[in-house]
């Protein structure tokens, strides 16, 4: 659905996921606006399966389009092709055989009067979502008592007037629909019983939630979309837990306080975007060199600077490894969806304790703001990881930096007797004390990189999925990643061996894992939102690759589809 900000596009697709979520369906709600402050253009788009779902999915189904000018600006976002059925306001003043979709030819077009249904059934345009509710309903047997439940618990705190006419709205849409059918018989499949409740939630709340389950007890950041969700989030919840939050006056501030909290002994996060972990830069070279547990959130969006901060793009990686000054590995984890943000959010919490670091979480704006509904995650399967602190022995003359066989060395807090020391940015000795000798910076250098070492072993941080014996390999990751496991679906469907590899360790990069998967592979391709290709780049810095290593990347806001990614399976089989 897509028209102007004001017009209900995403409340409509709210209340039909939420509709769908208590019918048992499952569901991905994807949000996309334009970058202005007020107005502009907004669109939502829901896939609603009776199974679960990996990603948007490719052309659209159904296309309600309350305004063609702002519709048209989604471009790609929206695909419209030979089977949609394509439902607009009959305002707009355009004739059905002359939409402008640049000479693609739908299943069915229709121009319904919503805003005039609004007002004549609630007495202003403000109902028209309502109205589109009825229709699709109507259309599409889409949850309608749920819908109807759903109105009544939004509209009920605003009055009975509102309630009423909103209700009077979504009947005038259904009672449209069954009025004028469409041509085919269109209803959606009846939901596969299934035991138990899900949730319905996005990718910034399971961010937040996570970092409470894992014992967080700092935050420290600034808003900046879209990651302000995960501050916002722990703003309510934070204090429930007995940990605290600061906004700060800005980013640097933001993960300045958030490196203290954790040298005073708790655990601790930050959370922002691209342009914010430009300037969070400095200070995790000192989390890093002070060897500091640190998780710090970038929720990437288009850039780069102000770039595209409503758009969804994998374009930070090379910024999220590549930006520390000096010889330093920061760990890279990534999530594969909404669910996946739980487990990933308290992986990230145990890395950074475990060995002393700042991690860097990269979702995006699609994980991050989208609603998914999922099954409720079972906390019991995971460990939680606290960091190394010495003993009353290691106490009686601390040590602190002291080179150990793994790397990692007691870590005190102040108010630890005898666990004084000096944490600085400057380079140190095993004591703390500041050194310019070139032979301890090299020690302590590779103490630093030798202790991520393990991190690469990691096989659990990595999804493999597909023939083993294949000779087509696929690799991607974040929010792509579920376009391409679906595409590996299809392909298994067609015949086409292939197989997957998924990376939520981005880096450091696991060498044996990408060597053992490459060793069988005649061809590969990466598949990535991001204009270099960023991901593709860097395992071939480091990783011998088979002889076809090729690339489908693409700037944000230009998706990539499951059956795109399938035609190169096609292509790749063929050669």
């Amino acid at each position: 659905m897509a028209g102007s900000g004001g017009d209900g596009i995403v409340s409509a697709g709210e209340s039909l996921i939420s509709a769908a979520a208590a019918e048992g369906y499952f569901a991905i709600l994807t949000k996309s606006f334009g970058s202005q402050i007020r107005g502009g253009e907004s669109s939502c788009r829901l896939r609603v399966s009776t199974r679960p779902v990996l990603n948007p999915g490719g052309t659209l189904s159904v296309a309600v389009v309350l305004n063609w000018e702002d519709f048209l600006k989604f471009g790609a976002e929206l695909p419209v092709g030979a089977n949609t059925v394509v439902v607009y306001e009959t305002k707009t003043g355009v004739e059905p055989a002359v939409i402008p979709l640049g000479g693609v030819t739908p299943a069915v077009v229709f121009a319904a009067p919503m805003e005039a249904m609004a007002l004549k059934a609630a007495g202003t345009m403000q109902a028209k979502n309502s109205v589109v509710l009825g229709l699709l309903a109507g259309w599409f047997g889409l949850a309608r008592k749920s819908i109807l439940k759903g109105i009544s618990k939004k509209f009920a705190r605003k009055g009975a007037a509102v309630l009423e006419g909103n209700e009077r709205a979504f009947a005038a849409g259904l009672e449209y629909a069954e009025q004028h059918p469409l041509s085919a018989d269109r209803q959606l499949s009846p939901p596969a019983p299934t035991a138990g409740r899900k949730l319905l939630t996005d990718g910034n709340d399971m961010c937040g939630a996570a970092a409470l389950f894992a014992g967080c007890k700092f935050f420290g950041g600034y808003p900046i979309t879209p990651a302000s969700e995960i501050m916002q989030y722990l703003g309510r919840e934070i204090w429930k837990y007995g940990g605290s939050l600061l906004q700060a006056e800005d980013e640097i501030a933001g993960v300045a306080a958030a490196v203290g909290a954790s040298f005073a002994g708790v655990k601790a996060m930050t959370a922002t975007s691209g342009p914010g972990l430009s300037l969070k830069t400095e200070v995790l070279g000192l989390a890093s060199v002070a060897e500091l547990p640190l998780v710090c959130v970038d929720v990437q969006r288009g850039g780069p600077s102000t770039g595209m901060p409503t758009k969804a793009e994998q374009a930070d990686l090379f910024a999220a490894v590549f930006s520390a000054h000096g010889d330093t590995v920061r760990p890279v984890l990534a999530p594969i969806s909404v669910a996946d943000t739980f487990g990933i959010t308290v992986e990230a919490f145990n890395i950074a304790e475990q060995y002393q670091t700042p991690v860097i979480v990269l979702s995006d704006q699609e994980i991050a703001q989208r609603k998914e509904i999922v099954t409720p995650i079972d906390t019991s399967r995971f460990k939680l990881i606290e960091r190394l602190k010495p003993t009353e022995q290691e106490l009686d003359q601390y040590t602190r930096f002291r080179f150990t066989e793994s790397g990692i060395s007691p870590l005190s807090h102040p108010g630890m007797k005898g666990g004084n020391y000096l944490a600085a940015g400057i380079e140190h000795n095993e004591q703390g004390a500041p050194t310019a000798s070139g032979e301890m910076h090299a020690r302590m250098n590779d103490k630093r990189l030798r202790k991520m070492d393990p991190l690469k072993q990691r096989h659990d941080l990595f999804v493999l999925e597909g023939d083993p014996d294949a000779t087509i390999g696929l690799i991607s990751w974040g929010s792509v990643a579920g376009v391409a496991l679906e595409a590996l679906h299809l392909a298994r469907a067609e015949g086409l061996k292939a197989r997957l590899l998924v990376p939520k360790l981005l880096y450091p990069v696991a060498e044996d894992v990408y060597r053992e998967f490459f060793a069988p592979l005649r061809k590969c391709l990466v598949i990535e939102q991001s204009h270099q290709g960023q991901l593709y780049r860097i395992i071939r810095m480091w990783v011998p690759v088979p002889p076809e290593f090729q690339v489908l990347a693409k700037s944000g806001s230009n998706p990539i589809s499951p059956e795109e990614v399938l035609e190169k399976i096609r292509l790749m089989a063929r050669a």
